[in-house]
C-alpha cells in the first residue's frame, strides 16, 4: 500500500504532526468536505481509469481533482487504515426521494464502516453535499453537525440491513432516506470497486454521465456547479445564477480548486 498519510494531509490542509483519534476524526472529515469536491468531470471528459490506489493518489492528490463516492471514500479509507483505524469498505444503493424509487444503477454507492470500541459507524465523505461530517453510529443515535442531522437505522430492505437518513440544514425540514447498505458484506480491496465505477460511467440511467456536476461544502453552507448554473447556499440563503461554458471553467477553478 502506498503511503498516503502525508500527501492526504497536505491536500486537505490538516496538520502533518497531529495524531488523529476517533474524537478528532470529525476535523478530518470537515477539512476534506471543504477542500476536495464531489465531481464527475473525469467521466464527462472521458478520462477515467480503473480504480487503484495509484490512480486515486494521482487523481485526487496529484492532479488536485475531486471525484465521486468510489474515488473519495476509498482514498479516505486508505488514509484511515494508515492512521490505525479499523475500517472496511461497503456498498449501498441510493434512494431517489423525488421519484420514490431506488437507484436504477443498483448498489453503486461506496461508503466506509468504522469500528471503535466495539461500536460500528458509517463514515462517508463521498455523498455530494449530503455529508454528515462526523461518524454516524449504527445504533440509531441522531448525529448533529454543521450540515444537519444524520441517522443510521437497522432496517431490512432487499438491498441490505441498514438505512442512512438525513435532514440537511437549511434545505429540508423532513428526514430523507439517503441509501441502504449491507453491513456484513465488505469489499476486499479498493480494486473491487472497478465494476461499480464502470456502471456509473456507462449505465444509461446514471446521473453522473450526462453533464458535469461539482459540489463542495463551505464554511457558511455549500455550493453546486452544473454546466448551466452555479448555486450557493450561504447562512441559509440560496443564490442561483445561470452560467455559460466559459464561466463554468472559471468557477470550477476559482471556487472548487479544479485545475
Amino acid at each position: 500500500m502506498q503511503q498516503i498519510n502525508k500527501s492526504f494531509r497536505e491536500r486537505i490542509g490538516f496538520p502533518l504532526d497531529e495524531v488523529i483519534t476517533f474524537q478528532t476524526l470529525e476535523f478530518v472529515l470537515e477539512r476534506m468536505a471543504k477542500t476536495v469536491p464531489f465531481e464527475n468531470t473525469a467521466i464527462i471528459e472521458g478520462r477515467t481509469e480503473a480504480i487503484s490506489e495509484q490512480y486515486l493518489m494521482e487523481k485526487v492528490i496529484g492532479r488536485h481533482e475531486g471525484g465521486l463516492c468510489f474515488d473519495l471514500n476509498p482514498l479516505l479509507y486508505l488514509f484511515l487504515l494508515e492512521n490505525g483505524f479499523q475500517v472496511t469498505m461497503l456498498k449501498g444503493i441510493t434512494y431517489d426521494a423525488v421519484n420514490n424509487i431506488w437507484s436504477k444503477t443498483g448498489a453503486t454507492h461506496a461508503t466506509i464502516l468504522l469500528e471503535e470500541n466495539g461500536k460500528r459507524y458509517i463514515v462517508d465523505s463521498g455523498y455530494g453535499a449530503n455529508l454528515p461530517l462526523k461518524p454516524v453510529p449504527l445504533d440509531g443515535e441522531i448525529i448533529h453537525s454543521a450540515n444537519g442531522q444524520f441517522q443510521v437505522k437497522q432496517e431490512e430492505t432487499e438491498y441490505g440491513d441498514y438505512c442512512f437518513y438525513m435532514k440537511l440544514k437549511d434545505k429540508s425540514e423532513d428526514w430523507t432516506l439517503g441509501y441502504a447498505f449491507q453491513s456484513t458484506v465488505a469489499f476486499r480491496d479498493v480494486k473491487d470497486m472497478i465494476e461499480m465505477q464502470k456502471t456509473i460511467v456507462e449505465h444509461p440511467d446514471s446521473r453522473f454521465n450526462k453533464g458535469p456536476l461539482v459540489s463542495m461544502l463551505t464554511d457558511k453552507g455549500s455550493m453546486v456547479l452544473s454546466q448551466d448554473s452555479f448555486t450557493e447556499w450561504t447562512d441559509g440563503n440560496k443564490h442561483k445564477q445561470e452560467i455559460n461554458k466559459e464561466e463554468f471553467q472559471a468557477i470550477a477553478k476559482e471556487r472548487f480548486g479544479l485545475r
